[in-house]
């Protein structure tokens, strides 16, 4: 499958669907905490990694994130890893113009970020633990590009499918993507399944069970056999 096919099956999922998926695999799920800081927004592509650190003494050097944002394209997220950090931005106006400029689908930073206003303006999505008026200028420096990082608790790996939205964030290994994708796809087949039951009267307790919802074929069976039983 190439890469593209691959990120347009994870763009028409969400991250409830991914996270259920990478739990059935016994990967880690999805992780809360980092939303869009502006209207409701989605995002996936490929991660390009950059690894943050308080500024130290020495000379000025690029500004931070600048490499990655050259690196980019438009199958790639970028993600920054700020430890958390909410007492300094780590994503602005310039960097959201230069990323859009290069086609990059958005940015997930583990942190703070700046600039709101350009971000809607430039339509492109920015996902963090919310907003800051404080520059990094002086305050931070960038430590790494490309290199694995953590973020909300999850290692992301350069190349990872990263999908963000508004209920929060997924990391999938890039060698799993394709099984997760799968699983994820089937889940969310499921769940429509589901609800067509529900909205069509079938009881809540008969239609949302823990086993149909795991997938279980045996209880699927069953529930055919009831239906059938009802006419």
């Amino acid at each position: 499958m190439s890469n593209s096919s691959l990120l347009d099956r994870f763009a028409a999922l969400d991250s409830a669907a991914v996270s259920d998926a990478l739990d059935q695999l016994g990967l880690p799920p999805g992780v809360a905490g980092i939303r869009p800081v502006w209207g409701p927004a989605a995002v996936v592509g490929f991660a390009v990694t950059v690894e943050l650190e308080p500024r130290a003494e020495g000379p000025a050097g690029v500004h931070i994130a600048t490499t990655a944002v050259e690196n980019a394209d438009d199958r790639s997220v970028i993600v920054v890893d700020n430890q958390g950090r909410t007492d300094v931005s780590c994503w602005g106006g310039i960097l959201s113009l230069g990323a859009s400029l290069r086609g990059v689908r958005g940015v997930v930073a583990d942190g703070v970020c700046r600039d709101v206003a350009e971000a809607r303006e430039l339509d492109f999505p920015v996902f963090s633990r919310g907003s800051i008026p404080a520059t990094a200028r002086g305050r931070l420096q960038q430590r790494s590009t490309g290199e694995p990082i953590g973020v909300g608790g999850l290692t992301v790996e350069q190349g990872n499918v990263v999908l963000a939205d508004e209920t929060g964030l997924v990391v999938v290994p890039r060698d799993r993507a394709e099984e997760v994708a799968g699983i994820a796809t089937a889940i969310v087949a499921r769940e429509r399944a589901i609800a067509d039951e529900v909205r069509a009267g079938v009881p809540l307790s008969r239609a949302m069970h823990d086993a149909r919802l795991a997938g279980e074929a045996v209880h699927d069976a069953r529930l055919a056999g009831e239906k059938e039983s009802v006419r």
